[in-house]
């Protein structure tokens, strides 16, 4: 007995995983409170013009006692369009005149993740 399913049967969805790069930065002595709302504007400003990012989020510690006092977390399609991003030109002159200034070290995580949902659909 043939139920005439067979053929009609779609390939499984599939979907790639994103890149979440997230990285912790500990800051200069001197920087100030006012200087990390700067750095987290400029942050937003300058990295979001790269065609590459899909989003970007920045903030400050909550508590003092941490060692980490600023985070930058970019997510991207892919490790080839984290690459790309790391040799744009916005991004090379956001590192230098932003981060190196005001930072004395960094952590630096690369995760893959679920997309998530994607609001076209929703």
């Amino acid at each position: 007995m043939d139920s005439g399913l067979r053929g009609t049967l779609e390939p499984p969805i599939s979907f790639t995983l994103m890149v979440h790069h997230i990285v912790l930065y500990k800051l200069n002595s001197e920087v100030t409170p006012a200087r990390v709302e700067e750095m987290m504007m400029n942050a937003r400003m300058q990295l979001l013009k790269i065609p590459e990012v899909l989003s970007i989020k920045c903030g400050k510690r909550i508590d003092p006692e941490l060692p980490w006092p600023f985070f930058i977390a970019i997510d991207f399609e892919s490790m080839d369009k984290y690459a790309i991003f790391r040799e744009d030109s916005i991004y090379v002159k956001f590192v230098e005149e932003v981060i190196k200034p005001n930072t004395e070290d960094s952590l630096a995580l690369d995760f893959e993740g679920d997309p998530g949902k994607d609001v076209r659909f929703s």
